[in-house]
Order: C-alpha cells, then sequence, then structure tokens
C-alpha cells in the first residue's frame, strides 16, 4: 500500500493545560494531537480554542507536527474550533466520530475556505479521520478513496460501544469483543483501498509498556504503520515498534537486490523459500518507511 504520509506515534495533548501541551511538544512524538473533544469540558472549549491558537503561534518551528483534534459535526462546536485555530495555521486536523465520507467533504469546504483567509496554501492542511467512532461509518469505512486531504484513518472503540448501547467493549481477559475487532481490520482494510497510512487507537493503560509494545508490534505485522498515544511514556514504546529494525531493513535490500538481478522473474528462492513479487512490495514497503525515519 503506498503511503504518502509516515507518522508512528501521534500523541494526544488536552487544549485546556498548556503545560500538557507543551510536555507533548517536547516528547519525540512524531504528531501532537492537541485535543479540543473529550479532553475539553463543555463550558472549558471557548478558553480552550483561545489556548490552542495561542500555542501554536508560539511554536512556529514544530508547527507541522502539531495537529488539533476538533469537535464532530454532529455538535455545536466544530466551526468555533475552526475558526479559532485555523488562523494559528495547524499542522493537521484530526476529525472524529464521522459518520461517513461527507463529513470528511464538508470539512474541506471549511478548511478551503478558512485557508484563503488566513493566506494558507489552500488544500495544505492533512486530515486524519477516525472512522469507526459511530455505527454508521462502519459501513463506510471503504469510502475514503480520492478524499479530499485524507492522509491517515484511525479508529476508536469506546465511542462506538456508546453509539451501539454496548455496556462493555472488551471481554474478561481484555481483549475486544467481535465488534471492535472487525472496527480495527476495516480501518486497516479502508486505508489501504484509500492508499492512506492506518493508525492503531490507543491502549489506555499507559503504566503497561510491555503489554504496549506487543500490542504494537503485532498490529504494525498487520498493516498499521502508526498508534495513537494518550501518555508520553507510551511514545518511545510505539516508535521504536513500528520502526524497522536494522535485520528487517538489510534483508529487505537483499529482496529489492534479487529481483532487481533478476528482471522479469515472476518467483525467486530466498534463504530457501520461494518469494513472489508480493515479497518485493512488501520490502519496498518497508525500505520507505525506513527512509522516512
Amino acid at each position: 500500500m503506498p503511503e504518502s504520509f509516515l507518522a508512528r506515534s501521534w500523541l494526544f495533548a488536552p487544549g485546556d493545560s498548556e503545560k500538557k501541551m507543551a510536555k507533548a511538544a517536547a516528547s519525540p512524538a512524531d504528531i501532537v494531537l492537541i485535543d479540543l473533544e473529550d479532553a475539553v469540558a463543555p463550558e472549558a472549549k471557548v478558553a480552550a480554542r483561545a489556548m490552542v491558537h495561542d500555542f501554536l503561534k508560539a511554536n512556529p518551528q514544530a508547527r507541522a507536527r502539531l495537529w488539533v483534534r476538533i469537535n464532530p459535526f454532529d455538535g455545536p462546536h466544530t466551526l468555533h474550533d475552526l475558526a479559532a485555530i485555523m488562523p494559528a495555521h495547524p499542522g493537521g486536523i484530526m476529525l472524529p466520530k464521522v459518520y461517513g465520507r461527507a463529513d470528511v467533504e464538508r470539512l474541506d469546504h471549511c478548511l478551503a475556505a478558512l485557508e484563503v483567509a488566513h493566506g494558507i496554501a489552500q488544500g495544505s492542511t492533512p486530515v486524519i479521520v477516525l472512522v469507526t467512532e459511530t455505527a454508521e461509518a462502519m459501513f463506510h469505512t471503504g469510502d475514503y478513496k480520492g478524499a479530499p486531504r485524507v492522509v491517515a484513518l484511525s479508529w476508536g472503540a469506546e465511542d462506538l460501544a456508546d453509539s451501539i448501547g454496548a455496556s462493555s467493549n472488551r471481554h474478561e481477559d481484555g481483549s475486544y469483543r467481535f465488534t471492535y475487532e472487525l472496527a480495527r481490520s476495516l480501518t486497516v482494510l479502508g486505508a489501504a483501498t484509500a492508499g492512506v497510512a492506518a493508525i492503531e487507537t490507543i491502549s489506555a493503560d499507559f503504566k503497561d509498556l510491555e503489554a504496549l509494545r506487543r500490542r504494537a508490534e503485532g498490529v504494525r505485522r498487520d498493516g498499521f504503520s502508526g498508534m495513537l498515544a494518550i501518555h508520553p511514556a507510551q511514545v518511545e514504546v510505539i516508535n521504536a515498534a513500528f520502526t524497522p529494525t536494522a535485520g528487517e531493513v538489510a534483508e529487505a535490500r537483499e529482496i529489492v537486490a534479487l529481483f532487481a538481478a533478476n528482471p522479469g522473474v515472476g518467483a525467486i528462492g530466498f534463504k530457501g523459500a520461494m518469494l513472489d513479487r508480493p515479497y518485493l512490495s512488501r520490502a519496498q514497503r518497508l525500505l520507505t518507511l525506513a527512509g522516512a525515519q
């Protein structure tokens, strides 16, 4: 799957805390997601918007990695969020609780107008979409091919549980129930269809870094290229899990070189196994990922 945008760790920071925003920005997170949605109470949103605007303006050198999660279109806050933060030119936008592609297209129209109004290059504000937080959205995860501005798709389990009236989204052993594993699968399939990055959802237990490592390494094998984080302690674990190892890079180079030395061959022997063209594609993708970090 071609990916034009590569970022391993996406760290949330509440938009009503200058201290936590600064701590997140000082972390090694590839993207800092300043949150105006769930992390900010309704009565604090006006003040938080101003705080986020000022933080973006005060950190122009980091602005490309300072993104903002706005409130969803099914509430009263979205346009107020955009009007407040776009003059400060955030690096990107996270759109939560979509119902389908129409929400992304609506966001594109809003951003286009605000970019022109504030001297920002039109179309230059990228978007990551949370595509499983409403029941309706689950039926549209494959609809984002060619969607304007979208560079990544991610998923969420808590809001989805609320949307369908579930009392729990996990089994007794902590693993996700079927509907939420389906959401994860539909996200990676939707991202592959759209040719954008698939980003794994959060791990709420920020103290269990070993469990985080196992999960991050597992979803990377499944096709995800990054993961959301809720605490700075998670960032280095996520970065390491989604960074190809020296051994992986060396083997990928061998595979690419082997196919290059045998043009026109559909399958070729390598270390006792027969490799066909999908192995070449995976090796090339891994080298692209390694070269971007």
